[in-house]
C-alpha cells in the first residue's frame, strides 16, 4: 500500500541504540526482531501489530512539551523475549507533535485510520488519556458504529474540569460523527465516581463495571472485550503499587490483571486498536511501571498468537453446541474446543461473545443480563 509513505511524513524514527543504551539486542529478544523505523520506514506488509508512539500531552494541562513515555516504554518491551513468532510486529516511531495539541491528535488520527484500513492492529504508547478521541475518530473513515472499552479508575466526564483529559468522553459520546454502538467501561472505582455520573452512564445503556467486581470474575471480561473494536487503556486502572507512576490510587487492578485484560485484547478478533495512556516517566520508580506496560504488550501477543489458533465459528467440529431455552426462546451457546471461549445466539441469528456464567444462567432458565443488553442495543 503506497500510502506508508504518506503516514512517515507524521513520523519520527526510533534511535534503538540510544534506547538500548548501545547495548544492541540478544538472539530472541524483541529488539532483535520486530521490524523498527531507524532509517528506513518498515515495511509492513507481513506485519499484525503495529506500534506507534505519541507523546502528546498538553490536553492534560501540561504545557511543557512531549512525554518520551513511548521510548522509555520501547527500553523495557525490546528486551522481553519474544515467544510469539508467528506474530510480526513493526513500530513506525513517534507521532511528530504538531504546534497545538489538536494538531496532535489529527496526525495520530490520520496514521490509526491508515493502519486499520490496512488490517493492522495499532498499538499507541501515549501521552495523555484524551488521545483516547483521535483513536476513535480513527474509525470514522469506516462509517460503521463501533464498539469501545476504557479501562481507568475515572469516568473522564468531569465538565467543570479545563483539560481534555478530565472530560473528553463527553465529545466521545455526544459528538458528530457519533461512531458508538455501545460503551463499556471496566475498573472504575466507585469512591472517585460521582454517583449521578453512573446514572447518566446508565440512561445511555453503557455498561460499567466497577473494579472489585472485575477482580472478583476477571473471565467476564473477556467476552466485553472480544465485542469491542478499540479498548483504551489508563494506567491509573493499576494500583500504585503495581504501577508506581500511577499516582491516582492504592487501589485498582494488580500488574497480572492488567495483563490478563491485556491478552484478552489481542484474543479478539475485532480489536483492532489498543491505546495505552497516562504513563508519565517522571513518576515512576525503577522504570516498574514501563516495566509493567511492556509486560502488557507482550500479552498482546500472547493473546494475538492465541486467536489464531481458534476456529471460524461456522468449522462445527471445533465448537461444543448446547440448545437451552430460556423464558421461552430457544437459543443456542457454542463453546471453543480450542480456546474455551463462548458464543450465545440472538434471535437475529447472530452469535455474540458470552461467558460460561451465562451458559449455567439460561440452563436455570434465568435471562443472561448479557443477552439483555444486546437485544435493547439491537
Amino acid at each position: 500500500m503506497s500510502d506508508h509513505l504518506n503516514i512517515s511524513d507524521f513520523l519520527s524514527p526510533v534511535n534503538l541504540s540510544a534506547i538500548s543504551y548501545d547495548e544492541g539486542y540478544k538472539e530472541g529478544q524483541l529488539g532483535k526482531l520486530a521490524d523498527v523505523y531507524e532509517q528506513e520506514f518498515p515495511d509492513l506488509d507481513e506485519a499484525q501489530i503495529v506500534i506507534v508512539g505519541c507523546g502528546e500531552q498538553r490536553g492534560s494541562g501540561l504545557i511543557h512539551g512531549q512525554s518520551n513515555a513511548a521510548d522509555i516504554i520501547r527500553r523495557q518491551f525490546y528486551s522481553l523475549f519474544y515467544w510469539h513468532t508467528d506474530i510480526k510486529v513493526a513500530d513506525v516511531g513517534n507521532i511528530r507533535p504538531g504546534s497545538l495539541f489538536t494538531d496532535s491528535y489529527a496526525a495520530l488520527r490520520t496514521v490509526i485510520q491508515e493502519l486499520i484500513q490496512d488490517n493492522k492492529t495499532v498499538v499507541i504508547l501515549g501521552g495523555s488519556h484524551d488521545l483516547t478521541l483521535p483513536q476513535y475518530h480513527s474509525y470514522a473513515a469506516e462509517k460503521k458504529l463501533i464498539e469501545a472499552s476504557c479501562v481507568d479508575a475515572l469516568i473522564d466526564l468531569n465538565m467543570e474540569s479545563p483539560f481534555r483529559h478530565e472530560n473528553y468522553l463527553m465529545e466521545m459520546f455526544t459528538g458528530d460523527p457519533n461512531l458508538l454502538r455501545h460503551y463499556n467501561h471496566i475498573a472504575f472505582q466507585s469512591y472517585y465516581v460521582h454517583p449521578r455520573m453512573l446514572e447518566t452512564m446508565d440512561k445511555l445503556r453503557f455498561d460499567c463495571y466497577r473494579v472489585g467486581s472485575v477482580k472478583e470474575n476477571i473471565d467476564e471480561m473477556e467476552p466485553v472485550i472480544r465485542n469491542s473494536n478499540m479498548v483504551s487503556f489508563d494506567i491509573s486502572a493499576i494500583a500504585s503499587a503495581y504501577a508506581p507512576a500511577s499516582t491516582i490510587s492504592p487501589n485498582g487492578l494488580n500488574g497480572e490483571e492488567a495483563c490478563v485484560l491485556m491478552r484478552y485484547a489481542g484474543m479478539s478478533p475485532n480489536v483492532n486498536s489498543i491505546g495505552i495512556y497516562g504513563y508519565h516517566p517522571e513518576h515512576d520508580r525503577d522504570d516498574l511501571t514501563a516495566k509493567q506496560i511492556a509486560h502488557m504488550l507482550w500479552y498482546i501477543l500472547d493473546g494475538r498468537s492465541r486467536a489464531k489458533r481458534e476456529a471460524s465459528l461456522h468449522e462445527k467440529d471445533s465448537f461444543n453446541e448446547y440448545h437451552t431455552a430460556f423464558a421461552e426462546v430457544e437459543t443456542t451457546f457454542l463453546q471453543s474446543k480450542k480456546t474455551g471461549r463462548w458464543w450465545m445466539q440472538l434471535p437475529d441469528k447472530k452469535f455474540i461473545a458470552c461467558s460460561y456464567k451465562d451458559y449455567l444462567l439460561a440452563s436455570s432458565n434465568e435471562i443472561p443480563e448479557r443477552w439483555l443488553r444486546a437485544q435493547e442495543r439491537g
